[in-house]
């Protein structure tokens, strides 16, 4: 019997994802370990690696696309002995999953869906739609599930999805076109005979925003992938639900410079800290001096973490993410920086597993290496503050009533006020400045 190559779970919280790439096809052999497909996720692009051994007999979802349920079988694997003859009749339905998972059981036929219309609307749910030619509608379980929950007939939606399945983004764009349509309805009802109806305004995307594109100059459209829809969902409700503000701190910069140069001149191959590494060194011994800084919002309490994660955020193809140094308040510049670099690597060619990007009790933001001199970052919820880190540059400063030039890096904390208090977040700016401007005290 052919093994079925389910849609993996690569996260706690996926329930889809798109499949981006195929590196096997069909006829090809497999061992387990081999890389067989990419898929994205709303975070990062991973390898799905084979479990067993044999032969891609039938690739059931194609490269791109999207909407693809955890759990939902991709293809299928011909074991040793089989050949394509025991792929006729091969059972390709998702697998189900106990407990209370994302992953919903097929369709039952049309004839025991029409036996009980009364049972399934006692319980809450859209009767099944009708079925044409005895074959049950081919959709992902997402999108039957979305469909039930807003009342959207299956059967008048046209699927975008392989062989003409329905997916998610086929439900949407029928739940969004509702409007519109029964607008279009009302206009030609009420137009005199033999007028022509005004067209129904446009309706608004499944996002709910829909700007104004008039006067546009021609423009080339770049669909949103998973990553950034996630990235503008999570930083809006950030923004809108976050009672945000701000702390800024100006740190003198000659002696961390003077003391890296030296680090880096007696260190060993391969190792060269950074300013940035210097920054979440400083933040994480700050936040072990201020724990109340290193918590987390829920509304039954806050969480006072007692380790501290540093997430920091890194510039990817499309988006950004913030991989963790772990426990990062008991490791010293030279961990810090290997493992940061590792870290940004594997960020950069999407390869980071989902325990090095989730997570995290403090974010660390820095575009200093851009010129930028001073900005404030967006909170990363459930975190209670992120740090933005500015450009160090030689500026005009006052020491000891005389004028002279220092090397000053401006540093922003931005801070919700469910978590944190004003006071604590300039105790925890006290001390990170205190650091950044005496850095032996963070080699001891």
């Amino acid at each position: 019997m052919p093994v079925k190559i389910l849609m993996p779970a690569l996260s706690p919280t996926m329930t889809e994802g798109t499949l981006a790439k195929w590196l096997v096809k069909e006829g090809d052999t497999v061992e387990s370990g081999d890389v067989i497909a990419e898929i994205e996720t709303d975070k990062a692009t991973m390898e799905v690696e084979a479990v067993d051994e044999g032969k891609i007999g039938k690739i059931l979802v194609s490269e791109g696309s999207e909407g693809v349920a955890v759990n939902e079988v991709i293809a299928l694997l011909l074991e040793e002995g089989e050949d394509a003859s025991a792929l006729d009749g091969a059972d390709t339905s998702s697998a189900s999953v106990g407990g209370g998972g994302d992953a919903e059981p097929a369709a039952e036929a049309p004839k025991q869906e029409a036996s009980k219309p009364e049972a399934a609307q006692a319980k809450g749910l859209a009767p099944a739609a009708p079925v044409s030619g005895g074959d049950r509608i081919k959709a992902s379980p997402l999108a039957r599930r979305i469909a039930a929950n807003e009342g959207v007939d299956l059967g008048k939606v046209e699927g975008s999805g392989p062989r003409g399945r329905v997916v998610k983004r086929d439900v949407e764009a029928a739940m969004s076109s509702k409007p519109a349509d029964k607008a279009a309805s009302a206009a030609a009802s009420s137009a005199p005979a033999g007028e022509k109806p005004a067209a129904a305004p446009q309706a608004p995307a499944a996002s709910g925003w829909n700007p104004d594109l008039t006067g546009l100059p021609e423009y080339e459209e770049i669909p949103n992938s998973s990553m950034r829809k996630v990235i503008a969902r999570r930083l809006t409700q950030s923004k809108q639900q976050v009672p945000h503000f701000y702390l800024t701190v100006d740190c003198e910069l000659d002696n961390l410079l003077a003391t890296r140069k030296q680090l880096n001149e007696k260190a060993g191959e391969g190792v060269k800290v950074s300013v940035n590494d210097f920054v979440i060194r400083a933040a994480s011994i700050a936040l072990k001096r201020v724990p109340a800084a290193n918590a987390v919002w829920t509304d039954a309490a806050i969480l006072q973490c007692k380790q501290q994660d540093i997430s920091v955020a890194v510039a990817i193809e499309g988006g950004l993410i913030t991989p963790v140094i772990r426990n990062a308040g008991g490791k010293g510049l030279a961990e810090i920086s290997t493992e940061m670099k590792a870290l940004a690597g594997k960020a950069r060619e999407g390869k980071l597993k989902p325990e090095e990007f989730q997570g995290g009790t403090f974010s660390v933001s820095n575009l200093g290496m851009f010129g930028i001199k001073e900005f404030s970052a967006i909170i990363n919820p459930p975190q209670g503050c992120i740090l933005a880190v500015g450009a160090g540059e030689q500026r005009a400063v006052v020491k000891d009533g005389a004028l002279a030039i220092a090397t000053v890096m401006s540093c922003t904390l931005s801070v919700d006020h469910r978590v944190v208090d004003g006071a604590v977040g300039a105790e925890f700016m006290a001390e990170f400045k205190k650091l950044i401007e005496d850095p032996l005290s963070m080699l001891l």
